[in-house]
């Protein structure tokens, strides 16, 4: 976003999320951060928006006053035409910023704005490979990371560019200059959208009991997770886990495992790892065992519901004594 005189508004919207962060971030920068103002098309429909640019403009204060409103995308006509009226005569005082979370429906929305202010779009390209992407992306925060490195964190996190971006800034943090290959990425990258579960999914592979309790209690304190959803998590890795089992026993190595289950390599070759550590009858069980603990947690226990799932999560990570002879 260059550096000229700001608009009376802006409309952010695309696919390339991270950057549509950073040019929010560079209009925010134009503006004092006690004048910005945040509000949620969820929660505010554009009478109010308007409403708090024309009560800002009343201060008389120097410098331009910012209001954003994220979501607008889920704003209706009657908030578009709301805009449109605005826009009409604006604030002289007041800077409009609206962010598009998904594809805009109101189309007058975004002619207003491109008549009146200016529409900021910023598209991800997808290529069969999005690992360019993030080798672009590893040059701009000047981290040194190879082919084989970003095809890695692709593999790992998914095509998602908010998540890709996000993990690009961890390494690129973490390596301090140094070279990122996929070891370092493998070792250090995990989905956002995941990160509860590798915490629990690894405690319970490696059959760490005590690990397992700690990530699991960690999730219900911050309340990152409830209890029904840790308990999904653990059932779907579980299943995930024993199906790996099962075609390993038929030979298949780790490319066809990933093939047949639908995942990346990566995460096939994890779910190999663990199945090492169970036999199949214990895995069995733990389906079991976790089934149980769904039904529980529907209704069939009186105990409270955390107490349910580090019960299960004992009981299916701990080793089985062996029957008595």
């Amino acid at each position: 976003m260059a550096a000229d005189e700001l608009r009376p508004a802006y409309l952010l919207l695309g696919s390339d999320r991270p950057k549509i962060r950073r040019a929010l971030a560079r209009l925010r920068s134009r503006v004092p951060a006690e004048s910005v103002e945040l509000l949620s098309a969820d929660a505010t429909p554009a009478v109010d928006a308007v409403a708090g640019c024309n009560a800002l403009g009343l201060f008389g204060d120097e410098g331009a006053r910012l209001v954003v409103v994220e979501g607008v995308e889920r704003w209706r006509a009657d908030d578009a035409e709301a805009i449109a009226a605005y826009l009409e005569s604006p604030s002289a005082s007041s800077v409009l910023a609206l962010v598009a979370e998904g594809a805009i429906r109101q189309a007058a929305l975004v002619q207003t704005v491109e008549k009146a202010g200016q529409v900021l779009r910023f598209d991800v390209p997808k290529p069969r490979d999005p690992s360019g992407w993030v080798r672009a992306e590893f040059e701009r925060v000047g981290a040194r990371a190879d082919a084989e490195a970003a095809r890695a964190l692709v593999e790992l996190v998914g095509d998602d560019v908010t998540e890709l971006a996000s993990e690009v800034d961890k390494l690129a943090t973490w390596a301090a200059g140094e070279e990122i290959g996929r070891r370092e990425v493998e070792a250090l990258a995990v989905s956002a959208h995941d990160t509860f579960v590798w915490a629990l999914t690894d405690a319970w592979g490696d059959r760490d009991c005590a690990r397992a309790l700690a990530a699991c209690e960690s999730l219900l304190e911050r309340r990152t997770k409830e209890p029904f959803a840790i308990a999904a998590a653990l059932a779907g890795y579980v299943g995930r886990v024993r199906a790996a089992q099962r075609l390993a026993h038929e030979g298949a190595n780790a490319a066809e495992v990933a093939r047949r289950l639908k995942i990346k390599d990566y995460p096939a070759r994890k779910a190999l790892g663990h199945a090492r550590n169970f036999g199949p009858d214990e895995l069995d069980a733990a389906v079991v065992r976790l089934a149980e603990l769904d039904a529980a947690l529907k209704g069939a226990s009186r105990l409270a519901a955390e107490l349910e799932v580090e019960r299960a999560l004992v009981d299916v990570t701990a080793r089985r004594e062996p029957a008595a002879a």
